[in-house]
């Protein structure tokens, strides 16, 4: 946990949002075991929805980190098959107790997508060693989970577009080029973000669709 907290304390770091969750002692860290194996999913959902439960409506920079330090050594495709896994696996553990968040959309493809657990929409940001982009580059596979609530928190109170615009400026300081895969919510599905592979327009989940009745 110390090693991904170092990794966000350097100065260099781009995402401003994870500092300060960091600073204000409000990211949350889980420890797994491989991101491959399903073996963790019930203790990562029980997290999970424990984590939306606490979660004011209004709170902002606050995330869940679950970390994967025994998995193998992934490409980014099978790193991204795997993430997508997991959200199958949480969600179908999840599913028996929570609905999906009403104010997001369970289809991937869908430009209103979030992942959702407890009963709340999330945007995940998933990295690991072999990421193509250097802020999404770590030892080992980490899932973070950020509420989407907290966007609409910064959109309303005229925050998020500043806050993105540094994040973008920082990153490309960091990285040596912007991320092509950015988009804000509403304009395409978040879920191309997720595992941080620059993927194409034709991309589709690589796992069934995240719904309900599935």
């Amino acid at each position: 946990m110390r090693a991904f907290e170092a990794f966000i304390e350097r100065k260099s770091f781009p995402c401003l949002g994870a500092k300060a969750a960091l600073e204000r002692r409000a990211l949350d860290c889980v420890c797994a075991d491989d991101i491959s194996s399903a073996s963790s999913d019930r203790r990562i959902a029980e997290q999970l929805q424990s984590f939306a439960l606490q979660a004011k409506g209004d709170d902002v920079f606050i995330s869940l980190a679950l970390l994967f330090p025994g998995s193998p050594l992934l490409s980014e495709i099978a790193f991204e098959t795997a993430l997508w896994q997991r959200l199958r696996g949480i969600h179908e553990i999840d599913r028996t107790e929570h609905n999906w968040d009403s104010n997001v959309s369970e289809d991937p493809a869908s430009p209103h997508f979030s992942m959702s657990a407890g009963g709340k929409g999330f945007f995940v940001i998933g990295m690991h060693p072999r990421a193509t982009r250097r802020a999404r580059r770590f030892r080992f596979p980490v899932m973070i989970f950020n509420l989407h609530s907290q966007f609409e928190t910064l959109r309303a109170d005229g925050r998020y577009e500043k806050l993105q615009r540094a994040i973008a400026a920082r990153d490309v300081m960091f990285s040596g080029s912007t991320n092509p895969m950015l988009a804000d919510h509403g304009q395409r599905s978040e879920a191309r973000q997720y595992s941080g592979r620059s993927v194409d327009e034709d991309w589709v989940c690589p796992v069934a669709p995240l719904t309900r009745n599935a």
